[in-house]
Order: structure tokens, then sequence, then C-alpha cells
């Protein structure tokens, strides 16, 4: 079968005919419909993330936002068929852990992230296998496409788990999303849906025209601005800072600028991972977070219970993670679109769906 395959630290991914996966009794192998490209495809490409242990390795399939069909099931798999149309969790976990079983696998103790390591091969591939695939595999609803849950398994799923379990969104409260790529107009399209006032923040005005047609009522661009923190500031009710603020890029800069737009009482969510110059370090106003009792939480992911919620809402009209999906790709050009997000202007989320 035809794959991208890694070779090395920002050399090209190649196309390549690797051996197709096979099941073991607890797996099962999809047959990829369409995946997501990711920035974290990129962070691992580049090599930024030694220091929590992501280092891939020559051989290694990226690739961790896929749709597709089940075509072969393990002996000890349950609740999966072939034919069964499905998504996962990019942090794919193993169902038994203290975490999974108090639901929240996506941080399991023995997760394994899909396309980072060898033992989880990704998705930029025809086909791909699924680790315990009773506990991990989720079936899609009738009728939806592959393109448009292609983001699910990393950026909308952060998003949403972050806005809908980790911090306390409410309708009205003023929500500044920092850095809109495909997690930053996630959390735009999402918070919307939870009534929220939305104000995004980025340096590009074709991301912030993205993130007006997804629901943003505030539009700050980082360039034309004095003070990143007051301009937010400034959208809100007697300019008392937001309620909640997102930081979704991962760079020191964004990280600093939503803590202090942040309100008194106000929630950090970091949702961005850092790139290689940061190293996972990123220095903080702590006396003011301390002053203030700002409230820092973090977003990896979402387990797998979570999903129907997001079924639910899309079922609804609420929310729709297509209108994140701007454009879509041949396995052919993932190589290039990898390389290229380095230029951070990238709109919306590309997709991968002819392999």
């Amino acid at each position: 079968m035809k794959a991208a395959v890694f070779h090395g630290v920002e050399e090209p991914l190649q196309i390549e005919d690797v051996p197709e996966p096979t099941a073991d009794d607890e797996q099962v192998v999809v047959e990829t419909e369409a995946c997501g490209i990711c920035r974290s495809d990129w962070h691992a490409w580049k090599g930024d993330w030694d220091h929590i242990g992501v280092v891939p390795t020559d051989g290694l399939i990226f690739g961790h936002e896929p749709a597709g069909t089940v075509v072969e099931v393990g002996d000890n798999v349950d609740r999966i068929r072939e034919g069964d149309k499905v998504t996962v969790p990019f942090n794919l976990s193993d169902g038994t852990c203290h975490h999974c079983r108090s639901g929240r696998g996506n941080i399991c103790e023995k997760m394994v992230p899909l396309g980072f390591l060898q033992m989880a091969p990704g998705a930029f591939a025809e086909k791909f296998p699924v680790r315990q695939a009773d506990h991990n595999v989720i079936k899609l609803p009738d009728g939806v496409d592959p393109v448009d849950v292609a983001g699910l398994g990393c950026r909308f799923a952060t998003a949403f788990h972050g806005l809908v379990h980790r911090v306390d969104v409410t309708a009205g409260d003023w929500v500044a999303v920092h850095g809109c790529g495909g997690v930053g107009l996630s959390a735009v399209h999402i918070a919307d849906a939870l009534g929220a006032n939305v104000i995004a923040v980025d340096i590009m005005d074709e991301k912030l025209w993205a993130a007006e047609e997804l629901g943003a009522d505030e539009l700050v661009n980082v360039t034309e601005v004095e003070n990143v923190a007051q301009a937010v500031k400034a959208h809100t009710e007697s300019s008392r800072g937001a309620d909640i603020a997102v930081d979704a890029l991962g760079v020191a800069e964004t990280c600093r600028n939503a803590i202090n737009s942040l309100g008194k009482a106000g929630q950090h969510l970091q949702i961005g991972l850092t790139t290689g110059e940061d190293n996972g370090e990123v220095p903080l106003p702590v006396d003011n977070i301390v002053m203030d009792e700002r409230e820092f939480y973090g977003s990896f992911g979402m387990p797998p219970n979570e999903y129907d919620e997001i079924f639910r809402m899309m079922e609804r009209g609420k929310i729709n993670p297509g209108e994140i999906v701007t454009e879509t790709v041949a396995l052919e050009e993932v190589p290039d679109m990898v390389a290229g997000m380095g230029d951070y202007d990238t709109v919306g989320i590309p997709v991968c769906n002819e392999f």
C-alpha cells in the first residue's frame, strides 16, 4: 500500500509502497478515507518534541486525524465490525488504567499517540491499525462525510474537550482565542456554539475573517495594536478582561498574551504545545495569576466517551466541524503540506482524502 514515510528530521516525507497492516487479537485495521494534516505532524517532523518523548524514527507513518472504514477485525474485538465507518482519537488508550476507568482515557497511563510512534503507525497511508479497538474506535453516525470529521481526532476534539470539560464556559462569557489556526478556529466555533462572546486574535486578516465566519464577535490583529492584552480587554464590558482565554498556538508570546488578557478569576486554557525553541517551558506572569486568582488548564485530545457529545451537537446543527476544512489534497501532496506549515499561513484544516 502507499504511505507518506518519515526518514529524518526536516527530510521530506517520501511516498512509498509499504506492507499492509494486519490486526492482532485486540486490533482493527481501517481503510483510510480522510486524514487531517495537522501542525502536530509538522512539530514532530521538525523534531520539536523530544522533551516529551515524541521522537519519530526512520520509517514512521504520520497522520493522526483519520476517518475510514474497518476492513479487518481482531478475534477478541466485540464492538466493531467490518464495514463500520469510524474515527479514532490520536491519543490511543488501553482502557484499563485509573484514568480510563474514570472517563479520562485521553491521559491514559499507557497512552500511545497515533502516528507518532512505530507501535502505532498513522493514517497518511491507505490503511492503518488501531490498538485496543473496543475502547478506542468510535463509530460515526450514518451519513457523516469522512472529510467533515477528519479533524476530530486532534484539533476539533482538543478544543471541544477543553472548552466543554476543562474550563467553565457559560452563555455571555467573553472567550479570547489567541491563534486562529485549525485548533483556534475550532475553539472559536465551539465557544460560539456554547453561547460565548468570542474575541479572535491573530496576525493574519485571512484567519481572522475565517474566525468571523465561524462566530467570532470581535477581531484583534496583533500587528495593528501596541498591547494585545489591552486590545482584547477593550472589547469586554468595562474592559474587565476575558473570562476564558485560549492559547491555541503554543509559543511564549501567545501564552502570555492570553493570560494577560484575562480578567480577575479568569481561566486560561492551554491547547497549543510549544516548539523546540521553547522546549516545553514558557515564562508566565505568576504574580498576576496569584493576585487575580486566575486558573491555568490544559487540554490534550479527548477521551472516546465524549465523542457522542460532538455528534449530538452536529446532528442538531449547533456545530459543524466540516466548516473548518478548507482544502482537500491527495496523499502525494502531504509531504509539501507538512513542510509548509512552518510558514504559519495555513487557514483552517487541510485534509488528505485521495489515497
